[in-house]
């Protein structure tokens, strides 16, 4: 029996970021934060969501609501920890996003970021052929990046413009 999807409103001002949460990647957060919003658009992570739906759920439902997703995959990467695992929670985002904006009538437009070039080439290499933003690690590359990401013709701010509000 097929389950029914709730009508979900999208927001066309609304973003979904699949980034880390660790304190180290604080900084970059911020860049995300301040350069959505500066460039007109609602930030939306997992983390605001309160914790009594399972998580999966908490990101689909984020997903399905939004228009763009933005997607910074830098942090892929081995965990040193016994026993060493690579951390998939943000390629597998990823692909619920794709998977969500290829269904019919759907508009959702997803974004990946990363912070060395080809990397992601050698790591998912199913993504050739798609547009990666390089930000190189750095808040003013995630605004510089998230300004060629967004090229618009409205509510177009300099990466300074980006800089003071971060």
């Amino acid at each position: 029996m097929a389950r029914r999807r709730k009508s979900l409103r999208i927001d066309p001002d609304t973003a979904f970021i699949n980034v880390p949460y660790d304190a180290q990647y604080e900084p970059l957060f911020l860049a995300w934060i301040a350069g959505l919003s500066g460039l007109g658009l609602i930030p939306q992570a997992v983390l605001q969501i309160p914790g009594s739906k399972r998580r999966l759920d908490r990101i689909l439902s984020l997903i399905h609501s939004c228009r763009y997703s933005f997607h910074d995959l830098s942090r892929v990467e081995l965990d040193r920890k016994r026993p060493p695992t690579p951390r998939f929670n943000m390629p597998f985002e990823l692909g619920l996003a794709v998977a969500w904006a290829h269904q019919e009538d759907r508009e959702h437009e997803w974004y990946i970021f990363e912070a060395k070039s080809h990397r992601l080439a050698k790591s998912l290499s199913d993504l050739d052929g798609t547009q990666i933003y390089i930000h190189a690690g750095t808040p003013t590359g995630v605004l510089r990046q998230l300004k060629n990401a967004l090229a618009r013709s409205t509510h177009q701010p300099t990466v300074k413009d980006l800089q003071a509000i971060y």
